[in-house]
């Protein structure tokens, strides 16, 4: 589905990214893990267009997406997620999630998916008028991730889901993430939370000074000497 070939990335005269190649399949939740600064965040937006390569190519649906803006990326079916959410916080909640289907035409198929928004976050439902800079952290992040699903991706771009949130919240994220890629959303996750990484991922990588240090399959992935004694505290 996704390929990340070789790609190197500067800002400004600073290596973010040294050779980094992944891949996500259809139907997997993989999982990049890794120091902060190690590069994990400009995978993403060197995926979604906004991080220009300095080499290397991307490859998304077998088309090359590399040098694509932004929009022709959403457009694909790539909806990336950031890190701190980057809401329209003096908007109401259903306009933001309005603005998640900003690409689409259809409407009877966006109010559904507005249907499907509220029964999977009930809480928005109830918030729907309120100003989207007003909610609490957590529901913030639920705003967050139901407007990027109204862009119907194949592939989600997920930063740091869980930054900031409370030890339950975290945990119900978690479960929000598996039921996304239960619906058949392939997703690509940067998360601190090592061990909710490794729980909902089936393929990790770890990134070290802007290289990657380590892949596999998860169960091989967690049994690494690496994984154990960097990030589980083994």
């Amino acid at each position: 589905m996704l390929s990340v070939k070789h790609i190197t990335v500067h800002y400004g005269k600073s290596l973010a990214l040294d050779n980094v190649s992944l891949e996500v399949a259809k139907g997997d939740v993989v999982t990049i893990i890794g120091a902060n600064g190690a590069g994990k965040s400009t995978i993403l937006r060197a995926v979604s267009g906004l991080a220009p390569l300095t080499s290397g190519e991307i490859w998304f649906l077998n088309k090359s997406i590399h040098g694509m803006t932004t929009t022709e990326i959403v457009k694909l079916g790539i909806v990336h997620i950031p890190e701190s959410r980057r809401l329209f916080p003096h908007l109401s909640v259903l306009s933001n999630l309005k603005l998640g289907a900003t690409l689409r035409k259809d409407t009877d198929s966006i109010n559904k998916d507005l249907e499907e928004a509220y029964k999977r976050f009930p809480i928005l439902w109830d918030r729907r008028s309120q100003k989207a800079g007003t909610l609490s952290g957590g529901e913030q992040q639920m705003l967050a991730i139901a407007r990027g699903l109204m862009a119907k991706p194949k592939l989600l771009l997920m930063d740091e889901p869980t930054l900031g949130l409370s030890p339950i919240v975290i945990n119900e994220m978690g479960q929000v993430i598996e039921d996304i890629n239960q619906q058949g959303v392939s997703v690509l996750l940067v998360e601190q939370n090592v061990p909710l990484a490794l729980r909902v991922a089936n393929k990790g990588y770890a990134l070290q000074t802007g290289r990657v240090v380590l892949e596999g399959e998860i169960d091989e992935f967690k049994s690494a000497e690496t994984v154990r004694r960097a990030y589980l505290g083994e």
